[in-house]
């Protein structure tokens, strides 16, 4: 269980860093790209959270919670890699690379 602690607190980790260099960014769509990847991070963080529940369930309710933030976390990965997917090429150009 303790793989699962460090990829938590791992992913909340990166999670503030993609935040606050969100805040500190001044071009829009790069500012996007970085939300975008911070969406990522806590969609992985919530994702770890409900493996981390399924495993040490005892009871129904835990199972329960585990599966929805399992459901949860997945969608926000999933949206996260669709915007991170989209915003690239725009903030590659923004950039002007």
């Amino acid at each position: 269980m303790l793989v699962f602690a460090v990829l938590i607190i791992a992913s909340l980790g990166v999670y503030l860093f993609y935040k606050a260099k969100y805040f500190q960014c001044k071009k829009p769509m790069e500012k996007q790209w970085l939300s975008a990847k911070s969406s990522i991070a806590l969609g992985f963080f919530v994702f770890m959270f409900g493996v981390n529940q399924l495993i040490t369930a005892s009871m129904p309710l835990t199972i329960g919670v585990g599966i929805l933030f399992l459901l949860v976390g997945g969608g926000s990965m999933w949206a996260g890699i669709r915007a991170y997917k989209y915003y690239l090429p725009l903030a590659l150009k923004e950039a002007g690379k």
